[in-house]
């Protein structure tokens, strides 16, 4: 996901882990009379531990604005329930034992606070955006809206038949109804977290683009009024696509369309149906990185997830240097090192302003869309493939990504497969990067001494690190390793010149 275009309060979500929700089919039917949209969600759950009541996230009623459910039951049997503190309560026919597996189905209705963007796009056009990373799903969907319970879902939409529907997985049906009305339903098998559950009703121009992987078609969704220079610009998805596959592993889903919409992020990484802001239509194709970033969280953060949003950097810093291999694999080395010195620069300004470590545990979810989830993490990741060296470190990612594909992970599972390749321990190095705040701050004092120049390099921050620093005395000479692990290291060498600190810019650090 590209960062945060507004802001918005926090909205809590529910801890429910006695459930696993299986299958979500949501019935919806949107209107040009209102913002209020009725659905009837069946939602089939099966039980992690002995319950007699169950919890459902969905916004309550506040001001006009919320859901409010009418009608509810499980396995077709009517049910007492309440909805109150953006909770739907379930008392169950009989207590149900761990194992076992109920389909409940709730009617409801409502105008959504949240989640569901209905707004006018650019050219005044109606439209209708889900929005739902982190957890503003249950603002017009009941669900279990957490990261770690994955589900299959199906939608199906009914809409004024000047909408076409988007959504994720493959459209199965399309039906006219009377009142000039159409019925769409779209069907995602492959189970993923609500965060990228996602619905678009525009009035779109689609293009299916002819270099497609065969038999995986990636299209274009944008408004008609850019049409043009709206699939100029998504042209590169197949392209990004391919690089992401050929380095990972095969796309995980049955198509991928891009789409020109109103999310308040600048991308917005719904599986097989990625979202970006209205302005990424510019017709020269400056917005690549955010389709690439977009695109390769479609293996990071929409099949390998996060367990908790504390792990975010699992998903945005794979993202951030997953793009940065990829921009340094189209246009060269120079172009992938112009973006890690300015990411590192983003880092740097961070730490100076936030004493937050990357695997941070704040509920204010959105605090954690900043350079330490996305940035740092990707800088993490650039510093272990230093270590491993390329065939290893591409090992470490299709590895992980192969232990996790469907499921969730957190940095230590991360780290177990990393250590599991490489053979070595790497709990010092994942400690100091990700569960400590803050960077290595350097300093670097040089002097012309007899048989060459004294070099001592001191770590300035408080908790002191171990670091494998390189430096280059003069333009064309080696550059020498030195390990930091003390509070100064002295060091001489037989050359004079300008001291260089990480000519190659494989080290997160600030220079003082």
């Amino acid at each position: 996901m590209q960062r945060l275009l507004a802001l918005f309060l926090f909205i809590g979500f529910g801890a429910n882990a006695q459930i696993d929700v299986q299958h979500y089919r949501f019935e919806l039917e949107l209107s040009d009379r209102s913002d209020a949209i009725t659905g009837k969600a069946t939602i089939t759950i099966a039980f992690t531990a002995d319950a007699s009541r169950i919890a459902l996230d969905l916004t309550s009623t506040d001001n006009d604005k919320g859901m409010q459910a009418f009608s509810v039951k499980q396995d077709g049997q009517d049910r007492h329930w309440t909805h109150q503190a953006d909770r739907l309560l379930i008392d169950l026919a009989r207590p149900a034992k761990k194992g076992e597996t109920h389909t409940f189905e709730i009617e409801y209705m409502g105008t959504p606070k949240d989640g569901l963007i209905i707004a006018k796009n650019k050219y005044g056009d109606r439209t209708f955006f889900a929005d739902n990373w982190p957890n503003r799903a249950h603002n017009w969907i009941p669900c279990n809206d957490r990261p770690d319970d994955k589900a299959s879902f199906e939608f199906i939409v009914t809409a004024p038949d000047h909408y076409r529907i988007i959504s994720n997985g493959l459209k199965t049906a399309e039906q006219s109804l009377d009142g000039h009305r159409r019925r769409t339903s779209w069907n995602e098998t492959t189970a993923l977290p609500t965060k990228v559950m996602v619905i678009g009703a525009a009035n779109f121009a689609v293009r299916e683009f002819g270099d497609s992987p065969a038999g995986l078609p990636v299209s274009a969704w944008v408004y008609p009024q850019d049409s043009t220079k709206g699939f100029y610009d998504y042209a590169l998805a197949p392209s990004i696509l391919k690089f992401f596959t050929s380095y990972i592993a095969p796309f995980p889903y049955r198509k991928l369309a891009n789409v020109q919409s109103k999310t308040i992020f600048g991308g917005m990484e719904n599986a097989g149906a990625i979202f970006y802001a209205e302005e990424s239509v510019t017709g020269d194709r400056k917005w690549e990185e955010v389709l690439a970033h977009e695109i390769a969280h479609q293996w990071f953060g929409d099949m390998a997830s996060e367990k908790s949003f504390a792990h975010l950097w699992l998903s945005e810093g794979f993202a951030t240097y997953l793009t940065d291999m990829y921009i340094g694999g189209k246009y060269g080395r120079d172009s992938a090192l112009a973006r890690l010195r300015k990411e590192r620069s983003d880092v740097i300004a961070f730490t100076h302003s936030n004493d937050h470590a990357v695997v941070d545990s704040t509920a204010d979810l959105m605090s954690l869309l900043n350079a330490n989830s996305y940035q740092k993490g990707g800088w993490v990741l650039r510093m272990l493939h230093q270590r491993a060296g390329d065939s290893l470190f591409r090992t470490i990612i299709q590895s992980y990504y192969a232990a996790f594909r469907g499921g969730n992970a957190d940095t230590r599972d991360f780290e177990r497969i990393a250590e599991r390749v490489l053979h070595t321990d790497l709990h010092v190095f994942f400690d100091q990067w990700l569960y400590r705040p803050g960077i290595p701050q350097l300093e670097v004092r040089s002097r012309v001494v007899k048989g060459g120049m004294e070099i001592r390099i001191k770590q300035l921050q408080k908790d002191l690190y171990v670091l494998p620093v390189e430096l280059r005395i003069a333009e064309g000479s080696p550059v020498k390793e030195i390990i930091l692990n003390d509070r100064e290291t002295v060091i001489t060498l037989p050359v004079a010149g300008k001291v260089v600190l990480d000519p190659d810019v494989k080290l997160l650090f600030e220079e003082k």
